[in-house]
């Protein structure tokens, strides 16, 4: 009875995952996006077509000095670049000041000090979209880099002449040799994956603020990040977690649309920067939680069931016991539903991860498969335990 209720939940889980693969992710595998001449649009829209490219900046001389005449540069006929400098001490101010007068397009707000009620990141945000010029806002960060001088016009089109409200763009990293790129690079994929089919499904949740665009209008109409104002993180998607709908989000899967960053290089830094990021996902809304848990639970069980079921094949191997007739039949459906789940995850991911860039080569996605899984569970494990500790100490 043992071995058939293991079969059995491993079926279960193993359904859960080819309903994700075939009905979800393939939206984003053979999504069409649609063609739009932007740059006539701008140009003959009479209100509305006007962008704002906001840039957060603490310390970031080095890339300000690359990214802006990027950024200037860009084929849209009505836009401008908002830098926030926040504190920096790095000579951003002066460069600001004395440097870039050749950037028609861009302009600067310092930021002098910290405030209470709000984390930096937030308020830098507030102040920009209050201080922009255009009802459309594009962000990215400034250790990013468009992938062309379309990256604008292509990322605002969905919102031109359009009840759209938010544009949901890809920032893939850049490749590096090594473990942690890997891991970094079929994470980013993932969510990818994740946050774009959901979208196309009609469940958006979040997005990337690397490569966003939204109206203005939509954030002041929800109280901006009122409700999540002193949570570290979350001015991206815990803002998208609520405000986005089936009806105001579109995605832009057009490679001129991408935007690279840089990856973290040590260990360390990476797992500040995931620790902030599962911190986020306890505030999304109800739904987006059971169906994300559902997605990442199944993912974790499917590898941890299999090798249940491999260890328990090998030792009746190994101790000459034999199967009964419906423990052969579960065994022989579970096995070849997990090879169907296995072919069309690497099929339909491979197709995507080729969609935005080569993200993950497609020889290596049943790596990264395996690899997610590991990590997803290892990550749930201590979310669990660091939640646990917290209740200790606070009592």
């Amino acid at each position: 009875m043992v071995i058939i209720a293991l079969l059995i939940i491993w079926l279960l889980v193993v359904s859960i995952q080819l309903i994700y693969i075939f009905f979800i992710y393939s939206r984003t595998a053979f999504f069409r996006q649609p063609e739009q001449n932007v740059l006539d649009l701008g140009a003959n829209s009479t209100s509305g077509s006007g962008v704002t490219i906001i840039v957060c900046a603490r310390n970031e001389l080095v890339n300000l000095i690359e990214l802006l005449p990027l950024l200037n540069d860009q084929n849209y006929p009505d836009f401008e670049i908002l830098v926030m400098d926040d504190r920096s001490t790095d000579g951003t101010s002066l460069f600001l000041e004395n440097d870039i007068p050749h950037l028609q397009r861009v302009r600067f707000i310092r930021i002098d000090k910290e405030h209470e009620h709000v984390t930096p990141k937030k308020y830098a945000l507030t102040i920009a979209l209050k201080k922009a010029s255009y009802p459309i806002v594009l962000l990215t960060d400034a250790d990013c880099r468009p992938a062309s001088d379309g990256w604008l016009s292509s990322m605002v089109a969905p919102l031109i002449n359009s009840p759209k409200a938010i544009s949901l763009g890809f920032s893939p990293y850049e490749h590096q040799p090594g473990l942690l790129n890997f891991l970094i690079r079929s994470e980013t994929l993932f969510t990818a994956v994740q946050y774009f089919s959901l979208a196309l499904a009609g469940r958006p949740y979040m997005g990337v603020g690397r490569n966003l665009a939204y109206r203005t209008s939509l954030f002041f109409a929800n109280k901006g990040f009122y409700t999540h104002i002193n949570v570290v993180g979350g001015d991206d998607d815990l803002f998208i977690n609520e405000v986005a709908t089936g009806q105001n989000t579109a995605v832009c899967l057009n490679p001129d649309t991408f935007m690279w960053s840089k990856p973290k290089e040590t260990w360390a830094e990476w797992r500040l920067q995931k620790k902030r990021h599962l911190n986020v996902g306890k505030y999304y809304k109800p739904g987006n939680k059971f169906r994300l848990g559902l997605l990442t639970g199944s993912h974790v069980l499917t590898w941890v069931l299999a090798l249940m079921v491999g260890l328990v094949v090998l030792v009746h191997k190994l101790q000459h016991h034999s199967f009964t007739t419906n423990e052969w039949l579960l065994l022989l459906i579970g096995t070849g539903i997990f090879v169907l789940r296995e072919l069309g995850f690497w099929s339909i991911v491979g197709r995507i991860s080729h969609r935005l860039a080569h993200t993950v080569h497609w020889a290596s996605i049943p790596l990264m498969d395996l690899l997610l899984a590991f990590y997803y569970g290892l990550a749930g494990i201590e979310t669990i335990f660091r939640r646990r500790k917290k209740r200790l100490y606070w009592r």
